[in-house]
Protein backbone atom coordinates (compact mmCIF):
# COMPACT_ATOMS: atom_id res chain seq x y z
CA UNK A 1 0.00 0.00 0.00
CA UNK A 2 1.18 3.90 -1.06
CA UNK A 3 1.22 6.19 1.99
CA UNK A 4 3.59 8.58 0.62
CA UNK A 5 1.48 11.52 -0.73
CA UNK A 6 -0.29 11.49 -3.75
CA UNK A 7 1.74 13.28 -6.39
CA UNK A 8 -0.23 12.55 -9.93
CA UNK A 9 -3.86 12.13 -9.80
CA UNK A 10 -4.50 9.04 -11.64
CA UNK A 11 -7.42 8.79 -14.65
CA UNK A 12 -9.70 7.92 -12.03
CA UNK A 13 -9.21 10.30 -9.37
CA UNK A 14 -12.31 12.76 -8.74
CA UNK A 15 -12.28 16.19 -10.65
CA UNK A 16 -12.48 17.55 -6.81
CA UNK A 17 -9.49 15.73 -5.96
CA UNK A 18 -7.47 17.26 -8.51
CA UNK A 19 -8.64 20.91 -8.04
CA UNK A 20 -7.89 20.51 -4.54
CA UNK A 21 -4.58 19.14 -5.71
CA UNK A 22 -3.85 22.05 -7.72
CA UNK A 23 -5.30 24.48 -5.29
CA UNK A 24 -3.07 23.74 -2.73
CA UNK A 25 0.04 23.24 -4.79
CA UNK A 26 -0.97 26.93 -6.02
CA UNK A 27 -1.02 28.15 -2.37
CA UNK A 28 2.27 25.98 -1.68
CA UNK A 29 3.84 27.98 -3.98
CA UNK A 30 2.57 31.69 -3.35
CA UNK A 31 3.58 31.34 -0.10
CA UNK A 32 7.03 30.44 -0.56
CA UNK A 33 7.59 33.34 -3.19
CA UNK A 34 6.36 35.26 -0.26
CA UNK A 35 8.87 34.16 2.08
CA UNK A 36 11.46 33.79 -0.16
CA UNK A 37 10.80 38.11 -0.66
CA UNK A 38 11.31 37.76 3.65
CA UNK A 39 7.57 39.18 4.37
CA UNK A 40 5.19 37.43 6.91
CA UNK A 41 2.19 37.01 5.12
CA UNK A 42 -0.32 33.75 4.65
CA UNK A 43 -2.03 32.88 1.61
CA UNK A 44 -5.27 34.15 2.87
CA UNK A 45 -3.60 37.73 3.82
CA UNK A 46 -2.21 37.60 0.43
CA UNK A 47 -5.83 37.17 -1.06
CA UNK A 48 -7.21 39.93 1.09
CA UNK A 49 -4.96 42.21 -0.65
CA UNK A 50 -5.09 41.40 -3.91
CA UNK A 51 -9.29 41.68 -3.69
CA UNK A 52 -8.91 45.00 -2.03
CA UNK A 53 -6.04 46.17 -4.72
CA UNK A 54 -8.08 45.12 -7.51
CA UNK A 55 -11.62 45.93 -6.03
CA UNK A 56 -10.79 49.22 -3.80
CA UNK A 57 -12.15 49.79 -0.72
CA UNK A 58 -15.32 47.33 0.75
CA UNK A 59 -16.89 46.65 3.83
CA UNK A 60 -15.52 43.76 6.18
CA UNK A 61 -18.12 41.69 5.10
CA UNK A 62 -17.69 41.93 1.29
CA UNK A 63 -14.52 41.47 2.01
CA UNK A 64 -15.32 38.25 3.81
CA UNK A 65 -17.30 36.95 0.66
CA UNK A 66 -15.18 37.99 -1.72
CA UNK A 67 -12.43 35.80 0.12
CA UNK A 68 -15.00 33.13 1.23
CA UNK A 69 -13.80 33.35 5.53
CA UNK A 70 -16.09 33.74 8.30
CA UNK A 71 -16.88 36.97 10.17
CA UNK A 72 -14.56 36.31 13.23
CA UNK A 73 -11.46 34.69 10.77
CA UNK A 74 -11.73 37.99 8.70
CA UNK A 75 -11.71 40.23 12.16
CA UNK A 76 -8.74 38.12 13.09
CA UNK A 77 -6.84 38.78 9.55
CA UNK A 78 -8.19 42.50 9.40
CA UNK A 79 -6.56 42.88 12.81
CA UNK A 80 -3.24 42.08 11.70
CA UNK A 81 -2.68 43.76 8.79
CA UNK A 82 -4.18 46.44 10.05
CA UNK A 83 -1.47 46.57 12.73
CA UNK A 84 1.07 46.22 10.51
CA UNK A 85 -0.23 48.81 8.79
CA UNK A 86 -1.29 47.47 5.44
CA UNK A 87 -4.95 48.57 5.16
CA UNK A 88 -7.19 50.78 7.55
CA UNK A 89 -11.25 50.93 8.23
CA UNK A 90 -12.62 54.46 7.58
CA UNK A 91 -16.34 55.20 8.45
CA UNK A 92 -18.48 54.23 5.34
CA UNK A 93 -20.10 57.35 3.90
CA UNK A 94 -23.50 56.29 3.21
CA UNK A 95 -23.73 54.10 6.58
CA UNK A 96 -22.66 55.53 9.73
CA UNK A 97 -22.69 52.00 11.14
CA UNK A 98 -20.23 50.39 8.93
CA UNK A 99 -17.13 50.74 8.28
CA UNK A 100 -14.78 50.54 4.91
CA UNK A 101 -11.69 48.24 4.78
CA UNK A 102 -9.46 50.08 2.17
CA UNK A 103 -5.46 49.59 1.53
CA UNK A 104 -2.76 52.02 2.78
CA UNK A 105 -0.11 53.34 0.86
CA UNK A 106 2.49 50.30 2.74
CA UNK A 107 -0.34 48.53 1.44
CA UNK A 108 -0.59 48.81 -2.11
CA UNK A 109 3.63 48.90 -2.00
CA UNK A 110 3.05 45.52 -0.33
CA UNK A 111 0.56 44.36 -3.48
CA UNK A 112 2.88 45.49 -6.07
CA UNK A 113 5.66 43.86 -4.92
CA UNK A 114 3.24 40.71 -4.63
CA UNK A 115 1.92 41.47 -8.37
CA UNK A 116 4.93 39.64 -9.46
CA UNK A 117 4.91 36.28 -6.87
CA UNK A 118 1.16 35.85 -8.49
CA UNK A 119 2.56 36.67 -11.73
CA UNK A 120 5.64 33.81 -11.50
CA UNK A 121 3.52 31.32 -9.58
CA UNK A 122 0.44 31.28 -12.60
CA UNK A 123 3.15 31.61 -15.61
CA UNK A 124 4.61 28.42 -13.99
CA UNK A 125 1.71 26.80 -13.32
CA UNK A 126 0.43 26.91 -17.21
CA UNK A 127 3.42 26.87 -18.86
CA UNK A 128 2.61 23.78 -20.55
CA UNK A 129 -0.21 25.34 -22.04
CA UNK A 130 -1.12 27.28 -25.37
CA UNK A 131 -2.82 30.79 -24.74
CA UNK A 132 -6.16 28.97 -26.04
CA UNK A 133 -5.78 26.09 -23.48
CA UNK A 134 -5.17 28.87 -20.71
CA UNK A 135 -8.60 30.11 -21.74
CA UNK A 136 -10.46 27.50 -21.83
CA UNK A 137 -9.06 26.34 -18.26
CA UNK A 138 -10.64 29.80 -17.11
CA UNK A 139 -13.69 28.88 -18.87
CA UNK A 140 -14.22 25.85 -17.58
CA UNK A 141 -13.11 26.28 -14.34
CA UNK A 142 -15.52 29.59 -14.55
CA UNK A 143 -18.14 27.63 -15.98
CA UNK A 144 -18.16 25.01 -12.70
CA UNK A 145 -17.85 27.70 -10.15
CA UNK A 146 -20.61 29.30 -11.61
CA UNK A 147 -22.93 25.89 -11.49
CA UNK A 148 -21.70 25.31 -8.09
CA UNK A 149 -22.95 28.47 -6.84
CA UNK A 150 -25.97 28.29 -8.70
CA UNK A 151 -26.87 24.72 -7.22
CA UNK A 152 -26.00 26.27 -3.67
CA UNK A 153 -28.47 28.87 -4.46
CA UNK A 154 -31.65 26.35 -4.49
Amino acid sequence: MNTGPLVTPTAQESLGLLINLVRVELVRSIEAEIAAKGLDLRYIQFVMLKRLSMLGPMTATELARSVELDGGAMTRQLDQLEGRGYLRRRPHEQDRRALRIELTEAGNALWQQLTGCNDRVLEAAQQSLSEVERERLHDYLSRVLHALRDKNKN
